[in-house]
């Protein structure tokens, strides 16, 4: 206890050069700290974007080294009748613009069947989904996201409402039956400009009006917890003997794909969080030179501490205490500053706060030791003063 308390005294007996030190050390680790948490946060953010879309199946595709070639009804009906898979839903992509109270806007527009809500996530909130009477008829009808109908009418509820969708240079009316959260809104919303906003119609529809015959893709739910790389591969290879192919579509786990984009996250936040740590190495040097300059004026207090009895090996404990003190509070500072930093950005932009909390720890404990290794030599120096020499100096 005398240590400790003796090391709190002496830290403060220059309080701004020693502020300044704790500064440096604290900037550091709250570098690290903020990176480590925007890494933590975008991770977060990125599963639950995808999770929201409805993104975890299995999509098979035509792959496109074979040219001309496409997924049509009878590819669906031979997917859907294999035991292995639960439902197989057709999926049709286009990129165009609709028009509503004369607002232009660029949208994804999805031909969809009736189960493809289990594939995307669909979030009723007004209205209703498609019917197989829909599909069948080959209704008018289209189904918006909640980010469309606030751009449009700036409420959620425009069920009976018309959307005309440009096609082929036409435009096509329908009516809007449903409302839905189809996710992606934090994504939408921050990139406003370059996202489009969706609309679903059935698949029916938008081959009468779309001029477009096949399907995109087939997104695939294996059945009985199956594995999916293993239904997939069953799929294509009764793809391939049914249409006499060879290599000639590919599947896509998006599950595998999501994984892939956490590991370069998780990549790119170990690099920038090394980026930073370099100033904690900085700051390390910041300690040895104050350390420095405190044993070079306390070299007469040393002098008198050594002539009453005083080892060397308690002079070198008490300026290691005061270099453990000072990383320590940089270290706690500058933790309290990025985990607020953060936990405000994330109160602002609506998103939820996630700290990673090993790479924090790992950072505390790599600057206490960076303090520590630093404030060694110094701390030797003081301890191998003779008390003739000390208490000669001025």
């Amino acid at each position: 206890m005398e240590y400790i308390r003796t090391g709190l005294k002496n830290i403060f007996r220059k309080k701004f050069r020693t502020a300044m030190t704790i500064m440096g050390i604290a900037i550091g680790v709250c570098s690290v700290v903020i990176i480590g948490s925007v890494g933590n946060i975008g991770t977060n953010l990125l599963n639950d974007e995808l999770a929201t879309l409805g993104i975890g199946g299995v999509t098979i595709g035509v792959d496109s080294k074979l040219g001309e070639h496409y997924l049509y009804m009878d590819d669906l009906e031979v997917v859907d009748a294999l035991a292995e898979v639960k439902s197989a839903v057709p999926i049709m992509m286009e990129y165009t613009n609709s028009y509503c109270r004369s607002i232009v806007i660029n949208t994804a527009v999805w031909g969809i069947g009736k189960g493809s809500n289990q594939i995307f996530s669909l979030e009723l909130i007004h209205g209703r989904l498609f019917t197989q009477a829909d599909i069948s008829g080959n209704e008018q009808y289209c189904i918006v996201d909640e980010d469309y109908a606030l751009k449009t009418y700036k409420r959620s509820n425009i069920v009976g409402k018309s959307v005309f969708i440009e096609f082929s240079g036409t435009q096509v009316e329908l009516e809007v039956i449903g409302v839905v959260r189809s996710g992606g809104a934090v994504v939408q919303t921050v990139l406003s400009g370059y996202i489009p906003v969706f609309l679903y119609m059935p698949y029916t529809t938008m081959e009468a009006f779309g001029g477009k015959s096949y399907f995109d893709q087939i997104c695939i739910e294996p059945a009985n917890d199956m594995d999916e790389a293993l239904v997939a591969a069953l799929v294509i290879r009764a793809l391939e003997e049914k249409n006499n192919i060879k290599n000639g579509y590919k599947f896509e786990n998006v599950t595998q794909q999501k994984d892939n984009l956490n590991n370069i996250l998780t990549i790119v936040t170990m690099g920038l969080s090394i980026i930073a740590g370099i100033s904690l190495v900085v700051a390390g040097l910041s300690i040895m030179t104050v350390m420095m300059v405190s044993v070079n004026e306390r070299t007469r207090e040393i002098g008198i501490k050594k002539s009453v009895g005083a080892t060397k090996s308690n002079i070198m404990l008490e300026f290691m205490i005061e270099a453990f003190f000072i990383t320590l509070l940089g270290s706690l500072l500058g933790f309290l500053f990025g985990a607020g930093i953060a936990y405000v950005a994330c109160q602002i932009f609506g998103f939820t706060f996630s700290l990673n909390k090993s790479l924090t720890i790992f950072c505390i404990c790599f600057s206490l030791v960076i303090g520590i290794v630093f404030g060694v030599y110094p701390a030797k120096k003081a301890s191998e003063l003779r008390p003739v020499d000390a208490l000669r100096s001025d």
